[in-house]
């Protein structure tokens, strides 16, 4: 299934971000194909800024992929402790294309919205993301995004973010990106108009199955009045089908 390439940077989303944007890669070689994947992570983080707080999150996610590149998907997440409540749900449609042999290159349109609860429901917005890949190694990306409520008016936020996965042994790679993102929601006491993210760590894939730890890291980052600290560490165990 092409779900067990789905899993990019934990700084973006943990497991969901990451599953549905990478939903394409593998579209080419493939018949019309359905993929998803179950993950908990102890906190959901969203381009280096934490949406739960430091509690073990449930997330699933659903794809569907066509051989002519075309892809679709929806997920969500909740935190374990209320379970009835969805914290963070996502849909996306993209197409992927391949360049050359070892690159490819993606476009994707993604609607996030938050819990209605949440100090993130003044996140809730859509995003126009583009991608360029090397042989599932290195991803560099691009994104717009335009707020559905809360501040609007301001022109698209834009985001640039590169990701690496290099192997080290056999089933142990690493894991290390970086981003930039200009401010979705205008900080209580801007003193910058964005912010830098990133990460490094190890992951464990067998089969199916999938270990990511890593360290992740923001600077001049803000966020919501009353919201979680980040944790420094973003553990996540996963589950292809």
């Amino acid at each position: 299934m092409p779900a067990r390439r789905f899993f990019r940077s934990p700084a973006r989303s943990c497991a969901l971000v990451a599953l549905l944007v990478g939903a394409p890669v593998a579209a080419h070689a493939q018949s019309s194909s359905i993929g998803g994947v179950v993950a908990v992570s102890n906190q959901l983080v969203d381009r280096g800024l934490p949406v739960t707080p430091r509690t073990p999150v449930l997330q699933g996610a659903l794809s569907w992929s066509t051989p002519t590149g075309w892809s679709a998907g929806l997920s969500a997440s909740t935190e374990t402790r209320s379970p009835g409540q969805i914290v963070e749900a996502l849909a996306q449609g993209g197409y992927a294309w391949a360049l050359s042999a070892d690159w490819q290159m993606q476009t994707s349109l993604l609607y996030y919205r938050y819990s209605n609860d949440s100090h993130w429901r003044a996140y809730d917005r859509v995003e126009l993301g583009n991608s360029l890949i090397y042989r599932d190694v290195l991803t560099i990306g691009v994104s717009a995004a335009e707020p559905v409520r809360g501040e609007r008016g301001r022109g698209p936020r834009l985001a640039a973010d590169i990701d690496l996965r290099w192997p080290l042994l056999p089933h142990l790679s690493l894991s290390a990106g970086a981003g930039i993102a200009q401010y979705l929601i205008t900080p209580y006491a801007p003193r910058h108009t964005h912010y830098q993210y990133g990460h490094a760590g190890l992951v464990w894939d067998n089969g199916p199955w999938r270990v990511e730890l890593s360290h992740v890291m923001t600077q001049d980052a803000p966020r919501p009045r009353g919201s979680p600290p980040l944790s420094p560490w973003i553990a996540t165990l996963s589950r292809a089908f």
